[in-house]
């Protein structure tokens, strides 16, 4: 049997793979993330990614509830195959659950992380909770 494009990815001991999420436009990484090979497949066949949640044990389909979907523009895989970098088109400007545009909004500031990115909206009025 020949190998195939999902086989050349070094999937760690859980079966799984960092994905780091970048917009396509500005260059920004927006998060990082597992996926599964369910998660990985899915993300090529739908174009829309598709991570694995370690604490729902479960796929996360990005955006299922707040709706800032992530479509994929590009896949690439890094040079030692243990790394998938998805190029996205983030909808809604928002990839945190945060409500900020990216999940690297903190920066270390004297032995301190300090927030350097603004929320653009709040998490009750995204996901409907207090």
């Amino acid at each position: 049997m020949s190998e195939t494009w999902i086989d050349e990815i070094a999937w760690d001991e859980s079966g799984l793979v960092p994905a780091i999420a970048q917009d396509k436009t500005t260059g920004k990484v927006l998060m990082v993330a597992w996926m599964n090979r369910d998660a990985l497949e899915e993300t090529v066949r739908t174009g829309r990614a598709v991570y694995w949640s370690r604490s729902r044990g479960r796929l996360w389909r990005k955006g299922e509830e707040s709706g800032h979907v992530q479509q994929v523009q590009e896949l690439r895989l890094d040079c030692d195959g243990d790394a998938v970098l998805l190029q996205v088109e983030q909808a809604g400007g928002i990839a945190c659950h945060t409500g900020r545009e990216r999940c690297f909004f903190r920066r270390l500031n004297n032995g301190r992380w300090i927030a350097t990115e603004a929320i653009l909206k709040h998490p009750a009025d995204i996901y409907g909770k207090p």
